[in-house]
């Protein structure tokens, strides 16, 4: 979340275009607002225009406001650095508001009321949580610049909205082949870790494993059991039965039941492969045949779509699982654990009996941050130890057996440039190729930038 800051001058600002009215139009006086006579107070003014959108100091000085509280801020050290910050903080409003007008162009591109909303319910309500008293939260918010909770609301839901429309942008841009990587240089992404690594932490210790997850498997009879009653669910919510009712009373997905299966927003590739085949197949409104997945037999049905994500909800019904079911899993565990000490591939054992819908492996997770049972489980045990299987979960289809390959561990340390090299590939690539594209709408946008 956005640092919860807004300097005085935006307040003050804010309040006196309210009480002027509009704003002045491109080509009038770029004064918002002066007190005439002996004395002129510029309460704020416009260091750009792009468009026929107006970019205000305030802004600027909220944006210089919070980068000064952000870890790692190195201050400008004279007059000079300071006006050039200033300016390059000018541009960057400027790259935004671009990618903004240009997904409000795009007709493909929607951000609906609900989903701002939505986000912002989720900001505030985190934003509050850090604070024992509303007094505390409310005092807090007048320190950042914010008479009341409202105003704070209005200004996260603007934030969240352009944000969404930028983000949406990017990724419709990209997935249609329209936004190229650039691969940058190493003396690029040198640099750019010369510039960001005064904001990193020291990497914390580590440790990188592959696992086999062994679920019990449900019989023939069980699940058939449970596509009868995924399709008899089917049958009554194509009769016009409510799907969140249906939803909270028959699924087996204990995170989406409570809010009616909704999914939310999701990109392509989060779920499942066989899941989404059928969900980018749907007509909003449409129920699906029951689809099966590791997980049992998923009920879906799509709400709304976007060119990259498609917001959907479903229904999981999961086949019995009984105690026999469970000794199986174990026992075959066990055996799959022997084999592999006995020198058998591991990842000949993990293509043929590893659950799909576990991860396969865990790449520099910090010791702690490991869940619990693998931490127990795992120890001091060094690289290269097959940790015996032991259980995830307590019971039902939760109840599953992992088998642990340690392949590194890492003492904490200083975050090198090698550690860091694979993201910032991606992140130079993603900020180059933004640049390339921001730099083509400039060509038939109208931008005005003055002296901030």
């Amino acid at each position: 979340m956005r640092q919860l800051y807004r300097s005085a001058v935006a307040l003050a600002a804010a309040a006196a275009v309210g009480a002027a009215g509009a704003r002045p139009a491109v080509g009038q006086d770029s004064t918002a607002m002066r007190q005439v006579k002996d004395t002129t107070i510029v309460t704020d003014r416009v260091v750009a225009v792009v468009g026929n959108h107006p970019i205000l100091l305030s802004q600027v000085e909220e944006e210089m406001f919070t980068r000064q509280s952000q870890p790692g801020f190195v201050a400008p050290a004279n007059e000079m650095a300071y006006d050039s910050l200033r300016r390059s903080i000018v541009d960057d409003i400027v790259d935004d508001e671009l990618l903004v007008q240009e997904a409000e162009r795009d007709t493909t591109i929607k951000v609906t009321a609900e989903e701002v909303l939505q986000a912002v319910d989720q900001q505030v309500k985190g934003v509050r949580a850090r604070f024992t008293s509303e007094v505390d939260y409310v005092n807090e918010l007048k320190k950042a610049g914010f008479e009341t909770p409202d105003e704070y609301r209005r200004w996260s839901a603007d934030n969240v909205r352009r944000t969404f429309y930028k983000n949406r942008l990017l990724a419709h841009l990209k997935d249609r082949g329209r936004l190229k990587p650039v691969i940058p240089t190493d003396k690029e992404m040198r640099a750019f870790f010369a510039r960001s690594k005064g904001q990193l932490d020291k990497r914390p210790a580590t440790i990188s494993f592959r696992q086999i997850v062994i679920a019990p498997k449900a019989t023939p009879a069980a699940r058939a059991r449970a596509r009868a009653l995924a399709d008899s669910i089917v049958l009554e919510l194509r009769n016009g039965a409510d799907f969140a009712t249906a939803a909270r009373r028959f699924s087996a997905d204990s995170a989406t039941r409570v809010n009616g299966g909704d999914l939310g927003w999701e990109r392509r590739g989060r779920f499942l492969p066989e899941f989404e085949r059928v969900e980018y197949a749907l007509k909003p409104g449409a129920i699906s045949d029951p689809v099966e997945t590791a997980f049992g037999f998923h009920i879906i049905q799509v709400l709304r779509t976007q060119p990259t994500e498609t917001n959907a909800r479903h229904i999981l019904i999961t086949p019995a699982v009984t105690a026999s079911d469970v000794d199986s899993a174990r026992a075959l565990a066990l055996r799959l654990s022997k084999a592999v000490s006995a020198g058998a591939s591991f990842d000949s054992l993990q293509r043929l009996y590893h659950d799909a819908s576990e991860e396969k492996e865990a790449p520099a997770v910090p010791l702690d941050k490991l869940p619990e049972v693998y931490a127990k489980a795992i120890g001091d045990a060094p690289a290269g130890t097959i940790v015996p299987p032991f259980e995830l979960g307590s019971e039902g289809v939760r109840q599953k057996f992992a088998i642990v390959k340690i392949t590194e561990r890492r003492p904490e340390g200083d975050v090198s440039y090698e550690d860091m090299k694979d993201r910032i590939r991606t992140a130079l690539s993603d900020e180059l190729s933004q640049r390339r594209l921001v730099e083509r709408l400039r060509e038939f946008t109208y931008v005005d930038v003055r002296e901030p």
